[in-house]
Formats: C-alpha cells, structure tokens, sequence
C-alpha cells in the first residue's frame, strides 16, 4: 500500500479517532458490538486515517493479547483505510510489551504508522505529514506515548510525556517550520493519557461537552502544552483514557480534545460510545471536529 497521506482534492483530511476499544478475548460479544459501532461510523464518514487513541486491548480478561489487537485493527483493515495507533496504559498490562504491539501494528497492510523514534522515551513516537494537492508538505500529525504509571515512588498516579520526547517534538516541529520559510505547520498532536491543561481548560474556558469523571492526568506537568504554544504549531490535542469525558474547549489558542469512548465498558452506560471525528481544511490554521456516534447520530461540531 502506498501509505503517503494526501488531502482529498476538495482540500479536505478528515481523521477518525476511536478511543479506548479494550477489546478482550472473552467478551466477544462486547467485541462484535464495538466492531459495528466502528463500521457504522467509518461507513458515514469515510475517513482518510483512523486513530487508534490508546488502551486498544483490555488489561483484565485478556489472555491472547496479540490476538485481540489483530481483532480490533481488522475491522479498519478489511475497509482498506490507513490507520495508526498510540499506546494506553493498559495495552503493555495484558502480558505484552509496547515494543511487541508495534512490530504487530506495523505488520498490518493499512497501517500508515512509523518507527517509534530513537533514543526517545516510550514507544510510539513519531510524526507523519498529509501532502497537498501540489504535492507539498501541508500539515502533520504527532503521536506520543504518554505512558502507563509513574516510576518514581514518591508519585503516584499516571505517567507523563517526558522532556526528552518534548524535545523531539520540538525539533521536529523547528525543522519543518524552517522548512516552510518561517511559517510553522498546521498541526494536530495525539496520545492517550490527557494532560493536566485538560483540568484548566474546562476550568477557565467555555467547553463543549460532558465532564463525568476526574480529568485523570499526571500529577506532574512536564511541559508539552507550553513546548506546544511557543512553537505555534499544534491546532489541536486530542487523548482518550476518561471514559465518561468526551468535551473539548480551546486553552492559549489550542483546542484540547477527549474521543468518545469507544468501549462498551464504560463508566456512563446513558452516553452511547463513539468516536470523535477531525477535518482538516488544507491551508487552514483551523480544523472542524464533532463526535459520531453508535446510533450514527453526530454531536458537538466545532470549529478549532
């Protein structure tokens, strides 16, 4: 597959993000029922990428890990659309390691995912460009590993995106800028674990969409969002890991974005599951997302 990303003639990119799928290899049932949810939202939309946000398998009841990855990609595959996946904390707990669910992603024919970037914490990093229709380098897309759990024993909680990846963002972000005559790239940035911005951005500013649960975040803010604003890239962020959150609000000319759950073990079983959809409009500093929704009703469309 020529695996390049190219914005449509129209001078559109739409991406589909399916958060948290946590597919089990005992619930099969529950599987079947998030493959049509995914099928009814790729067959409405037709996406150019899908994005897999991270805990694609379950950690509980999961005992051949492989298989059950194998089993939520193969629905995207058998449509023939490019997708890539980001890691969760869940994903390395079923007896698998992150190193070994890459080298599984990237053996699939639709995978448009890259080598996880060297001597760079975590695995999972790496940028792709969409090209325009002169063929040119239009926008770009980051995905980070956020990481599982805090390895220092005086913090608790969830891992956080480490300077050194920052830094790598940022690097490559200056050489495209550079490359561009000094104009930054339009830019959209994913991982799973949201960053504690996504508590002040619904404290501070008008958001779109439900807040059900704590903004489950690392207790240490490493400086993404700031590395992110002062390099006047990034449009967008989008992360999963909250079920029952799905709202997005704009914070120092950055939208912050959470999916729509798309597991059906969830913590609010009134909010169907998911997954939120992003259109980019080449040229644009903007981009339009909304949610599309299990029963293919669609939500909260905004412009970023």
């Amino acid at each position: 597959m020529n695996k390049a990303l190219k914005f449509r003639t129209d001078g559109t990119f739409k991406i589909v993000q399916f958060s948290d799928t946590e597919y089990m290899d005992d619930a099969a049932d529950l599987n079947e029922r998030t493959a049509n949810m995914m099928r009814t939202v790729m067959e409405t939309e037709q996406p150019d990428l899908v994005v897999f946000a991270g805990d694609v398998i379950g950690s509980l009841r999961c005992s051949n890990p492989e298989q059950s990855f194998r089993d939520v990609v193969s629905t995207i595959e058998a449509m023939k659309v490019p997708w890539v996946a980001i890691f969760g904390n869940h994903d390395s707990e079923a007896g698998i390691t992150r190193e070994q669910l890459m080298n599984i992603q990237l053996s699939h024919s639709y995978c448009a995912a890259e080598r996880t970037a060297e001597h760079v914490s975590g695995v999972g990093n790496y940028v792709l460009s969409i090209q325009g229709s002169d063929e040119r380098f239009a926008a770009a897309l980051y995905f980070l590993d956020s990481g599982s759990y805090s390895a220092l024993p005086h913090i608790h909680g969830y891992d956080w995106i480490r300077r050194d990846q920052i830094d790598w963002y940022a690097a490559q972000s200056k050489a495209f800028t550079d490359q561009n005559g000094g104009q930054p790239i339009p830019s959209l940035a994913f991982f799973h674990i949201p960053l504690p911005e996504y508590q002040e951005v619904w404290d501070k500013s008008e958001c779109h969409g439900e807040k059900r649960e704590e903004v489950s975040c690392p207790r240490i803010n490493s400086g993404l969002f700031s590395a992110m604003v002062e390099m006047g890239d990034v449009m967008g962020t989008f992360a999963g890991h909250d079920h029952g959150n799905d709202y997005s609000g704009e914070h120092q000319g950055i939208r912050l974005c959470y999916g729509r759950s798309s597991s059906y073990i969830i913590w609010d079983t009134d909010i169907p599951i998911g997954a939120r959809v992003i259109e980019l409009q080449q040229g644009s500093k903007t981009f339009d997302t909304w949610l599309r929704l299990s029963d293919g009703s669609a939500q909260q469309r905004s412009i970023g």
